[in-house]
């Protein structure tokens, strides 16, 4: 009698948590207690097969639909404060044909910088006004990601021309105005942000 009792009752655990999954990729051990579940039910059902582990707290379904933003969901999750910035952000707004195998991702100057166990991240530094401009919210899987718009991250391309090549930086300079996902104006204004103005302004001139 007893079996059958803890077994209703781990039955209608399940459910519970299922419920917190609902329109959402994760749960946390903060979700669980908010509605009154054991701080301990995530990692038992973890370990019986019912969870995945992504981070400690952090658990998500083993039969959740697969977005195509999957990694920046993943990234976001793990790093609230990071912004899929660079070739991430690139790859997000059709602005490339490459695909990086780490995320690209921004943080303010003094913020920390958590680990991630998967997926791999690649991480800037910019000023507080720097990664304050451009950012877009995004949803997916229930859950909100930061992306910075098309003009920002081209001139966060022209300023990291070193880093991910200036041929990238000119390629989604002429993409991003040819496919109008952004304006000269816009993209200007960007570049006085990041002051790369005087770096881009001759291959505007010339598009």
């Amino acid at each position: 009698m007893k079996d059958r009792a803890a077994e209703f009752v781990r039955e209608q655990n399940r459910k519970r948590v299922e419920q917190l999954l609902k329109g959402k990729s994760v749960v946390t051990v903060k979700d669980a207690v908010s509605a009154k579940l054991s701080r301990n039910l995530l990692s038992d059902m973890a370990k019986k097969g019912l969870l995945t582990r992504i981070k400690p707290g952090v658990y998500e379904s083993n039969h959740r639909d697969v977005s195509e933003y999957e990694s920046f969901v993943d990234i976001s999750v793990q790093a609230p404060n990071a912004v899929i910035a660079l070739l991430s952000a690139l790859q997000f707004h059709d602005l490339t044909t490459e695909n990086p195998h780490q995320i690209w991702v921004a943080f303010s100057r003094g913020q920390r910088i958590p680990k991630t166990e998967y997926p791999p991240m690649h991480h800037v530094i910019f000023s507080k006004k720097t990664y304050l401009y451009g950012i877009e919210e995004h949803k997916a899987q229930g859950v909100i990601f930061k992306v910075y718009s098309v003009a920002k991250t081209i001139a966060d391309c022209f300023k990291y021309r070193n880093k991910i090549g200036l041929d990238v930086a000119i390629e989604a300079l002429k993409e991003g105005l040819d496919s109008r996902k952004t304006t000269t104006i816009e993209i200007w204004e960007a570049a006085k942000v990041c002051r790369v103005q005087n770096i881009i302004r001759p291959y505007m001139e010339a598009i």
